[in-house]
C-alpha cells in the first residue's frame, strides 16, 4: 500500500472512529461534542465515501437549531464531564442543550458542493434542509448586523472559530472579569500542552461573555448592542458572503425566487460593507472592534479568505493576493493564522500562527477561482504535506509542519479526503 492510499484509509478510519452516531466529535476527550463548522467539514469528508452518512451529519447539526434560526457552535447531545464549559455554564434552555452563539456559516457552501457532485438523493436531502439553512442566514443578518451595515459582528471569539487569534485582543482587552465568576476549571490543558492553548486570563474573559449571555437569556439583539464584545471577523463575514451566494444558487435550483433575491441583496450589501474593515497598512481585510472602531494590525488566514467571498475591489484583491504570496515565502507550510512577519506571531500557539486545513481549503478555492492556480496548488500541497509530515493533527506549525493540538482530528482527515490529497474526489464547483 502506498503512503497515499495508507493516509486515505487513515483519514476514513478517523471519521469512523470519531462518529458518535449521527454526528462526529472533532477528536476524542478534548472536544467531546458536535461543533458546527467541524461537523460541516466532516460531512465533506464523509461525502467522498458515504453520502448517506454525510447528510446525516448536517441533519443532526440542524436538529439543534434554535427557534430564532441560529445554529449553535456546540450541541451537547450527551453530557461529558471531561469538557468545560458544558451545558451547565451556557444555560441555553434548548433541547438538545447547546452553546449560546454560532460559528462560521459554512453549511450552504458544503451542501451546494455535495449536491453538485452527487445524485438525486443529495438533491432531496439538500432541499429538505433548505428552509432551515435560509433561517440561519437570516438570523446572522438580523441579529449580528442589527443596524443593517452590511457587516456582521461576533459576540465572542469562539463565534469566529478562530478562538485565540490576536485579532480579538482589542476587544478582549476591555472585558472586565466579574468578581463572582470564581476560579473555573480548565479541562483543555489536561489533554494538550498548555503552551499551545489560551492563557487562564483569556479564558476567564471568554467566560465573562458567556455569563452576560445567559444572564440576558441569550437575547441576541441585547448581546449585539450591549454585550462585552462585538467585533467584525473576516472569516465569519466571508463565509457568510460565500454562503449567501451559494444559498442563492440553491434557491434557484429549488424554485425559491424570493429567497434567491433576498440572498443576492444580502450579498450586494455585504460587499459594500467590506470596505469598513479593509486596512491599507496590512494589505487586507482585518478584524474590527465595532465598539471602538479599532482595527487589527496583521494579515491572517481569515484575511486570505476574501477571494473565496469575492470581497474587495479589483485593486484590493490584487494587493491581498500579493500579501498571500509574500507570506507564503516566509513559511515552509501555508497558510499561517497570523503573519509570520509580525512580532505577535507564535508558530505553535492556538490560532496565533499555526495552519489549519479547513481554512486552507477555503483560501485555496478562492485563489483557484481567481486564476491564481500556482498559489492554490501550493496551498493544497502544503495541506497534504503537513499530514504526511506529522499525521492528522488539529493544526500545524507553519515553519516545521509539526502537528499540534488534538490528534486524530476529524476536520483535518475530512479535508484530506475532500481536497488536500488532490484526487478531486469532491471538488468545489
Amino acid at each position: 500500500m502506498t503512503m497515499h492510499q495508507s493516509l486515505k484509509q487513515q483519514a476514513i478510519d478517523i471519521l469512523r472512529m470519531n462518529d458518535r452516531g449521527g454526528y462526529t466529535v472533532p477528536t476524542a476527550r478534548l472536544y467531546p461534542y458536535q461543533w458546527e463548522w467541524d461537523s460541516v467539514f466532516a460531512a465533506l469528508g464523509f461525502a467522498t465515501f458515504d453520502r448517506d452518512r454525510a447528510w446525516e451529519e448536517i441533519e443532526t447539526l440542524f436538529s439543534g437549531q434554535w427557534d430564532d434560526g441560529m445554529v449553535p457552535h456546540i450541541i451537547f447531545h450527551k453530557t461529558d464531564p471531561d469538557y468545560f464549559p458544558g451545558p451547565e455554564m451556557w444555560k441555553s434552555n434548548t433541547v438538545p442543550p447547546s452553546s449560546g452563539h454560532s460559528q462560521p456559516p459554512v453549511a450552504a457552501s458544503a451542501m451546494l458542493t455535495m449536491m453538485q457532485t452527487g445524485t438525486d438523493m443529495d438533491r432531496e436531502r439538500a432541499k429538505a434542509l433548505f428552509h432551515k439553512l435560509y433561517a440561519w442566514h437570516r438570523w446572522f443578518h438580523t441579529y449580528r448586523d442589527p443596524d443593517n451595515t452590511g457587516v456582521v459582528g461576533i459576540i465572542h471569539p469562539w463565534e469566529s472559530g478562530r478562538d485565540n487569534c490576536p485579532d480579538w485582543d482589542i476587544g478582549m482587552g476591555r472585558i472586565v472579569v466579574p468578581d463572582d465568576l470564581g476560579d473555573l476549571p480548565r479541562r483543555d490543558i489536561t489533554h494538550v500542552d498548555p503552551s499551545e492553548r489560551p492563557t487562564a486570563e483569556q479564558y476567564n474573559r471568554y467566560l465573562a461573555i458567556v455569563k452576560f449571555g445567559h444572564e440576558c437569556q441569550w437575547d441576541h439583539l441585547e448581546i449585539a448592542r450591549n454585550g462585552p464584545f462585538f467585533m467584525v471577523d473576516p472569516c465569519v463575514q466571508f463565509a457568510l458572503m460565500r454562503g449567501d451566494r451559494d444559498l442563492a444558487e440553491l434557491a434557484t435550483e429549488f424554485g425559491e425566487p424570493g429567497i434567491r433575491d433576498e440572498a443576492e441583496a444580502w450579498l450586494k450589501h455585504s460587499k459594500a460593507g467590506c470596505d469598513s474593515f479593509w486596512s491599507d497598512d496590512v494589505g487586507g481585510h482585518v478584524a474590527k472592534d465595532l465598539r471602538t472602531g479599532g482595527l487589527s494590525t496583521a494579515f491572517t488566514n481569515a484575511s486570505a479568505m476574501a477571494l473565496y467571498a469575492d470581497a474587495g475591489s479589483p485593486d484590493q484583491q490584487k494587493r491581498l493576493t500579493a500579501e498571500i504570496a509574500a507570506i507564503l515565502d516566509h513559511c515552509s507550510f501555508g497558510f499561517p493564522s497570523w503573519d509570520p512577519r509580525d512580532a505577535q506571531f507564535e508558530s505553535r500557539r492556538y490560532w496565533r500562527g499555526p495552519i489549519w486545513s479547513v481554512v486552507n481549503y477555503m483560501i485555496g478555492i478562492g485563489l483557484s477561482e481567481k486564476g491564481e492556480t500556482a498559489l492554490a496548488e501550493r496551498l493544497r500541497n502544503d495541506t497534504r504535506r503537513a499530514v504526511e509530515t506529522s499525521g492528522f493533527f488539529e493544526y500545524f506549525d507553519p515553519l516545521t509542519g509539526e502537528g499540534l493540538g488534538g490528534k486524530l482530528f476529524t476536520w483535518t482527515a475530512a479535508i484530506h479526503l475532500a481536497w488536500a490529497m488532490g484526487d478531486d474526489m469532491l471538488q468545489a464547483g
